[in-house]
């Protein structure tokens, strides 16, 4: 496990391979780093699918409306959805979308990201002052790198927990 420098602004996601470590920037984007916190606190990420997994791209995840249905129906659904908090608005910065970064996945309006994200597998400077990065993996990429891919998946694997670091 990696080297947690501020647990208060650290999430543990715990996928089926292990777990994966995220530093939240609050000082980037502070709005979306609470987000995150406060729905990990509810366990509203619990048991949430990844919904959309491009290989070469990204992991998505954190619908918490549909992502936590165990039926098909809902897993197609799944993207759609988000939190019943208000969206969030654009907290774009220099900061890239490097390996590893996470991003607010967000509609066509750039003030709608609410509670699901992304996680690059790759290098995607073309979203790059687009969507919001509010946290990176210090440790565990190798899991998110073995996360089932598809448009939905078939079998989608799931965030079994998601916890801040300080609570655990």
């Amino acid at each position: 496990m990696a080297d947690i420098k501020d647990p208060e602004n650290t999430v543990i996601i715990t996928l089926k391979d292990g777990p994966v470590v995220i530093e939240l920037l609050p000082g980037v984007a502070p709005k979306h780093s609470e987000r995150m916190k406060e729905l990990a606190r509810a366990g509203a990420y619990d048991n949430v699918c990844f919904h959309r997994v491009i290989d070469g791209f990204m992991a998505q995840t954190g619908d918490v409306e549909h992502g936590d249905m165990e039926d098909g129906f809902n897993i197609r659904r799944a993207g759609t959805g988000g939190s019943d908090m208000p969206d969030l608005p654009a907290e774009f910065s220099k900061l890239p979308h490097d390996r590893g970064t996470l991003g607010a996945a967000r509609s066509m309006n750039p003030n709608s990201a609410n509670s699901q994200f992304f996680i690059n597998f790759n290098d995607n400077h073309f979203l790059n002052g687009q969507y919001t990065v509010y946290g990176r993996v210090i440790s565990g990429m190798e899991h998110v790198d073995a996360i089932t891919r598809g448009e939905p998946p078939m079998n989608p694997d799931r965030m079994i927990s998601v916890k801040v670091a300080s609570d655990e």
